[in-house]
């Protein structure tokens, strides 16, 4: 028997169409557009304001610098000046205090102190405003339960003042430096705490010569993020301390509602912008410093 074969022609598959991918950078609009209207255009509408005067009698608009002259005399440059220290200071002592805990809950054995503590940390670290100040008026205030139960007020407590305004500062910006130096610390390697300790380098020369350096940039990034958290704080003091305590924030509320001076709300835009300014000016030694700890972190 001969087996018989037949030729069977097929038909050449086609091949599929290569599909053209989008560009990368389209995945950002989203973000951008949301950056251009939720930034942007506030950004815009304050730089003109700031440097724009009206004339109440003709009701003609010129550019000028007399709002920015204006925010950096008196009362006004009082309160940037008040706003500058208290933040300086707050962000200081939650930068060093932060550390420690961090610190401590990094080496703790205990898995569930640590999320404790960090969940604790992520709600103090947003819990501020109206509230925030309503308690501490509750807790220390002239007639809170701790002023009167340990006679405060007779060895010169003060809340409503410089200090007491830190004092509550500090119960959300604590937290605050915990959730950010957190990951630092656990970046930290093991090898380099054993190396300095087989070349006979105590704990203090470990953190001063090996640790610190390496999170220096990360305790400077911290203390930007505190600096400008307390720096842009308005209800917590405003409910507390209103004008007893110049702010920069407090002063571009009085501006704007008039409450002070009619017609100055250009000038709380030129306030708004020498804030921006100072942000600006902390960010520009921040981010050098922050490469440098990345390189160092990631290797």
């Amino acid at each position: 028997m001969t087996a018989t074969l037949t030729r069977v022609d097929v038909a050449p598959v086609a091949s599929p169409k290569r599909r053209r991918h989008a560009p990368g950078w389209l995945a950002v609009v989203p973000l951008l557009a949301f950056v251009a209207l939720a930034f942007g255009i506030p950004a815009l509408a304050m730089l003109n304001g700031a440097f724009t005067v009206k004339d109440p009698a003709t009701g003609a608009t010129s550019y000028t610098t007399a709002n920015l002259t204006a925010s950096l005399k008196g009362a006004y440059f009082t309160a940037l000046l008040g706003s500058v220290k208290l933040s300086a200071v707050s962000a200081v002592i939650s930068t060093v205090f932060g550390l420690l805990v961090a610190q401590a809950v990094v080496t703790s054995r205990f898995r569930a102190l640590r999320e404790a503590v960090l969940t604790a940390s992520g709600v103090l670290a947003n819990f501020g405003g109206v509230p925030l100040a309503f308690a501490f008026v509750a807790t220390l205030g002239n007639s809170g339960v701790l002023t009167r139960y340990f006679g405060l007020a007779d060895k010169g407590w003060n809340l409503y003042s410089f200090s007491g305004l830190v004092i509550v500062y500090l119960y959300f910006l604590i937290p605050l430096m915990v959730l950010t130096i957190t990951p630092a610390l656990d970046g930290l390697r093991v090898q380099w705490r054993e190396a300095a300790r087989n070349n006979g380098a105590t704990s203090v020369q470990y953190w001063r010569h090996i640790a610190l350096p390496v999170l220096a940039p990360s305790l400077l990034g911290g203390f930007v993020l505190l600096f400008g958290s307390a720096f842009a704080a308005y209800a917590t003091a405003a409910a507390m301390v209103g004008s007893s305590v110049p702010l920069v924030t407090l002063q571009i509320a009085d501006a704007i509602s008039g409450n002070v001076l009619v017609g100055q709300e250009n000038v709380a835009l030129a306030l708004s912008l020498d804030m921006v300014l100072v942000a600006g000016l902390v960010m520009a030694v921040y981010l050098p410093l922050q490469r440098r700890s990345a390189r160092w972190l990631d290797n």
